[in-house]
Parts: C-alpha cells; sequence; structure tokens
C-alpha cells in the first residue's frame, strides 16, 4: 500500500478499489455532535457503509481515493491506529463509571492508557484492555497488555493474543492499588519491548517463549 494511503489511516477494501478509515474515539465513548459529523461526512460522500468496530471505533468504509483528504478534513478527527506497527486503540469497558457490576474504574484508567499509548510506534502491534471487573467485557485475557478490576485492586495480565494462533495471557501481577501503580508497570513493560532484541515478535510470542516467571522478572526485576 502507498505509503500516503498508510498515513491517512485508510485500509485497501475488497473491491481494490474504495477504502476504509476510523477515526479515534478512546473508549468508544463519543457525542452526539461528533456522531452527527460522522453522518454528515457518509452522506456527503456517498459512502457505502458506517461500521462499529470490535475495537470501539467508528469505521466509515467504502470512500474513494481521491476523497480522503476532504474526508478527513471534514471530519476533523484524529485517525484511530487501526493499522501499521503501534499501539492500537485500548479497548475499555463501562467500569464503575456506568456499570453496575463495576469494582473499579476501567474509564478512568483506560483513557489515562489511551492518552499515553494509542498510536505510538512500536516493532510489532500491539493491543490493551481495560476491564473494570473479572466478566472482563474488553477482553483483557487477549490482549498484549490486559488491565482487570477486581474487588482488591487491578490485575495486569500480559501475552493475550486472539488472531490465528489464540493464546491466554498470563497473570503479571496482582493486587495493584492505584492508577499510578499500574501505568508504571505498562511503562515498564513498553520499555523493555522496545529493548528486547526480538521485539520484532508480538509480546505473546515472546511472554510463550520465556514463560511468565522469566518475563516477571527481566521487567520487573
Amino acid at each position: 500500500m502507498k505509503k500516503d494511503i498508510l498515513e491517512k489511516g485508510a485500509i485497501l477494501q475488497r473491491d481494490k478499489e474504495t477504502y476504509a478509515i476510523a477515526p479515534h474515539i478512546p473508549g468508544g465513548i463519543t457525542d452526539t455532535a461528533t456522531l452527527r459529523k460522522i453522518c454528515d461526512v457518509a452522506d456527503k460522500y456517498k459512502i457505502q457503509a458506517v461500521k462499529l468496530t470490535s475495537a470501539q471505533r467508528i469505521a466509515l468504509v467504502g470512500i474513494k481515493e481521491e476523497d480522503l483528504d476532504n474526508v478527513w478534513k471534514d471530519l476533523d478527527q484524529t485517525p484511530g491506529a487501526a493499522i501499521g506497527l503501534c499501539v492500537r486503540s485500548v479497548k475499555i469497558c463501562p467500569g464503575t463509571t456506568f456499570c453496575k457490576r463495576g469494582v473499579q474504574d476501567s474509564v478512568g484508567l483506560g483513557l489515562k492508557i489511551d492518552s499515553i499509548y494509542h498510536a505510538m510506534s512500536l516493532p510489532n502491534k500491539m493491543k490493551m484492555g481495560v476491564s473494570g471487573c473479572m466478566l472482563s467485557c474488553s477482553e483483557v485475557w487477549v490482549k498484549d497488555i490486559g488491565v482487570m478490576g477486581t474487588p482488591k485492586g487491578w490485575k495486569i495480565l500480559v501475552g493475550g493474543n486472539s488472531g490465528t494462533r489464540p493464546r491466554i495471557a498470563d497473570v503479571l501481577v496482582e493486587e495493584i492499588a492505584t492508577d499510578e501503580e499500574v501505568l508504571a508497570i505498562i511503562e515498564k513493560i513498553i520499555t523493555w519491548y522496545k529493548a528486547e532484541p526480538k521485539k520484532e515478535q508480538r509480546l505473546c510470542r515472546i511472554v510463550e517463549q520465556m514463560g511468565i516467571d522469566a518475563f516477571r522478572e527481566a521487567v520487573l526485576g
């Protein structure tokens, strides 16, 4: 795919002629004004479909190449990191902000993580999720880095993956009391991953090869 197309966050579709884009919607939380703007743009450029994605984005599907620049200009939004070797959108459940089952504030923590890491360039793609309870609606067990709320605090999981060879994540640490501690541990994981000789692999494969005990010792000491 052409570099300028990639920079526009555009994904070539099955017809080999049109593209899809996905504006960044942190945690899937937006407002009616943004939704109206997306609808207006879809109508103006006769976009084929507006699709809710599994990554809590709204994809505009079936855009002509010559319209991409104007579509982004009219949307006036940041592209979601739907492609490329980077941190993708952080999947966030409603947590204690909205959900009766939430035991931790996944929205608050998830938005902090998203603001720091979304679209950060890495040697391979990385997916993160934050769940406000152990029901794991944000699928933290199949994320490179997952954060799960429990009655005793936060549990941090690493090495999960769905894809063509799924892997359930391992528990890195448990009973983390504060958001700040969670953010510090994630920073250590990212810093270690960037320096790892095998960093071209997804984190799940590295954890799988090392084993969680060796990974924990390498990252946290």
